[in-house]
């Protein structure tokens, strides 16, 4: 009898937490962003919210995180993303088939700087989603007497970095000797693609994207410069536009 009893209450403790359960999961839940905008091309704005799930002991930041998309006679569309803060959505024709693409990004938090992003199309109420434009292949290496040679791609010639100002802390570090030596090959940090623009592309009525990366010394806050890619998108494929290399002023 006394078991029999035990497997009752065990039982309606089980039933008791599945039915509260959800209850808890939803006072995690938050709006987060709501847009209204024509992203299926009907011409009709369609709503588009966004949603997500805060991290307990950190309610800045959103562990997961979707977007929704409803309108006339479209099913409700589910878009899942990258979890992070300050998630937001920007809207642009980027693969140029007359109708606005939906530009997801949130900040991923750190020294770096990094962000995630997704691009994703839902004309006709069908969603699919764009791959981005991977990072150019860049070469770089320490030279002696504190310099350092880099190459782009897009870039005719090679970036000549003259490092002298940092000799102190390299030296300090063991990546140079006193006499400007280099102890051992090494070359500098260039971080993956941290951020990317929506920007118009110059003499056409359209949109490209922009990327930025930047390039570190010996440490990643011993930053050096950034850079900057502007992509086009056509026949399927991101086109390289314009390549930059820009120092701090």
């Amino acid at each position: 009898m006394k078991r029999y009893f035990m497997m009752i209450v065990a039982m309606s403790l089980l039933l008791t937490f599945s039915y509260i359960s959800p209850v808890f999961a939803a006072k995690k839940l938050k709006t987060i962003l709501e847009y209204r905008h024509d992203v299926t091309g009907d011409g009709i704005p369609e709503k588009i919210t966004v949603y997500g799930i805060p991290l307990k002991d950190n309610k800045d930041y959103y562990q997961e995180v979707w977007a929704e998309v409803e309108g006339k006679g479209i099913r409700k569309i589910k878009i899942n993303c990258e979890g992070g803060f300050e998630p937001k959505l920007e809207f642009a024709d980027l693969n140029h088939d007359g109708v606005d693409d939906i530009l997801y990004s949130s900040a991923k938090g750190g020294s770096g700087g990094l962000y995630n992003f997704t691009l994703h199309t839902v004309k006709g109420g069908t969603l699919s989603e764009i791959p981005l434009p991977e990072p150019l292949p860049i070469e770089s290496s320490f030279q002696n007497n504190f310099k350092a040679v880099m190459t782009i791609p897009g870039i005719q010639n090679p970036i000549q970095l003259d490092l002298s100002d940092r000799k102190a802390d390299y030296i300090r570090l063991g990546l140079y000797q006193n006499n400007g030596m280099l102890n051992e090959p090494a070359e500098l940090i260039i971080d993956p693609i941290a951020f990317f623009k929506i920007v118009k592309i110059k003499g056409k009525e359209e949109y490209g994207i922009k990327s930025y990366r930047q390039v570190s010394g010996a440490y990643h806050a011993d930053g050096i410069g950034t850079v900057e890619v502007l992509f086009y998108y056509k026949n399927g494929q991101w086109i390289t536009v314009d390549v930059q290399w820009k120092t701090p002023r």
